[in-house]
C-alpha cells in the first residue's frame, strides 16, 4: 500500500494527577531520521521511544515530542533538612555573622546541590511513564499512519493518471517508429532524383538502400521503447502492492531509469510526431518524479 512520509497524530491521557501528551509529525526523508523531546525526567526512554517508532515507520524525518504536567501532591520535590542545616551552620561561621551584617534568606539555599531531593519514588514513576508513553505511542502512530494512507491514496491517482499518460504517447510513438524510415528513404530518394535530373545522372539503388540501413541504425528506438514500456509495467505493479512494504526507494529509481530512456529516444528520433510525445513523456515523468519524493 502506497503511503505518504507526511503525517501527523497525537495522544493523551490524565492518570492520578498526572497530564501526558505525546506528538508524532513525519516530513519527508531519504532514510529513517527520528528526533526525540522528552521531559528531563523521562530522557531514559528515549532508545525504547525510537525503537517503536522504528517499526512502525520505514522513511521519513520524524519528530516526537513528549511532555507531562504533575499536578499531584507527589510531584513535590523534598527537601534534605540535613543538608540544608549543614550549609546554614557554615554560613554562621563566616565574618558576616559574627558582626552580625549577616541576613539568611532559605529561598536561594534551595538551589544549592543535595538540598532538594527528587521524590521517592522516581524509579516507580519512570516506570509508570514507560508504559503509558508506549500507549500514546501506539495511539497517536496509529493516527499518523491513517493520515499518510489517505494522502497515499491521493499520490496513487496522480501517479496512475501519469503513468497512463506516458503509456498512451508510447504506444503512439511504438505505431509510428516504424513508418519513419520508410518516410526518410522516400524524401532521401525524391531529393537524389532531384538533384541529380538535370546532370543525366542514376544514382546505384545499393548506395540509397545502404544510406537508407543507417539511418535507420541510428534511429531504432525499438529497444528503448520496449525497456520504458517493461519500466512502466513495474511501476504500475509497485502502486499495486498491498503490503506494507515502503516502495518510494524503488520508485525513485525506476524514475530515473524511465527518464533514462525517455531522453535516449528523444535523441535517437529526428521525427516531429515522436518528438512531441516525447516531451509529454519526460514532462510527466517528472511529475512523477516530483511525486515519488513524498512516498515512504
Amino acid at each position: 500500500m502506497i503511503r505518504s512520509m507526511t503525517g501527523f497524530g497525537e495522544a493523551s491521557t490524565h492518570e492520578n494527577g498526572v497530564h501526558y501528551f505525546l506528538e508524532i509529525r513525519s516530513i519527508n526523508g531519504k532514510y529513517f531520521k527520528a528526533t526525540i523531546k522528552l521531559p528531563e525526567e523521562f530522557q531514559g526512554l528515549e532508545p525504547e521511544l525510537e525503537a517503536e517508532l522504528r517499526r512502525r515507520l520505514n522513511r521519513g524525518t520524524i519528530t516526537l515530542v513528549a511532555k507531562c504536567s504533575d499536578t499531584s501532591a507527589s510531584a513535590a520535590y523534598r527537601i534534605n533538612h540535613e543538608a540544608l542545616a549543614k550549609y546554614v551552620d557554615q554560613l554562621r561561621l563566616t565574618p558576616q555573622a559574627r558582626d552580625g551584617s549577616l541576613s539568611i534568606d532559605i529561598a536561594p539555599l534551595l538551589a544549592l546541590p543535595g538540598v532538594l531531593q527528587p521524590p521517592a519514588d522516581e524509579e516507580q514513576r519512570l516506570e509508570h511513564a514507560r508504559a503509558v508513553y508506549m500507549k500514546l505511542l501506539d495511539t497517536a502512530s496509529k493516527e499518523l499512519l491513517r493520515m499518510r494512507e489517505r494522502e497515499g491514496a491521493m499520490l496513487v491517482a496522480d501517479l496512475l493518471a501519469q503513468h497512463d499518460l506516458i503509456a498512451d504517447r508510447l504506444s503512439r510513438i511504438a505505431e509510428r517508429s516504424p513508418s519513419v524510415v520508410e518516410e526518410y528513404q522516400k524524401r532521401l530518394h525524391a531529393r537524389v532524383e532531384a538533384m541529380l535530373q538535370d546532370a543525366k545522372v542514376r544514382v546505384d539503388p545499393v548506395d540509397l538502400i545502404r544510406e537508407v540501413a543507417v539511418f535507420a541504425e541510428k534511429s531504432d528506438i525499438a529497444e528503448e521503447v520496449t525497456r520504458l514500456s517493461g519500466h512502466m509495467q513495474q511501476f504500475k505493479a509497485l502502486l499495486s502492492k498491498q503490503d506494507r512494504n515502503a516502495v518510494g526507494r524503488t520508485l525513485d529509481f525506476l524514475t530515473q531509469e524511465m527518464l533514462r530512456e525517455a531522453n535516449t529516444i528523444a535523441s535517437k528520433s529526428g521525427d516531429a510526431a515522436i518528438s512531441r510525445d516525447i516531451v509529454e513523456i519526460k514532462g510527466a515523468i517528472d511529475r512523477i518524479k516530483e511525486q515519488v519524493q513524498n512516498v515512504e
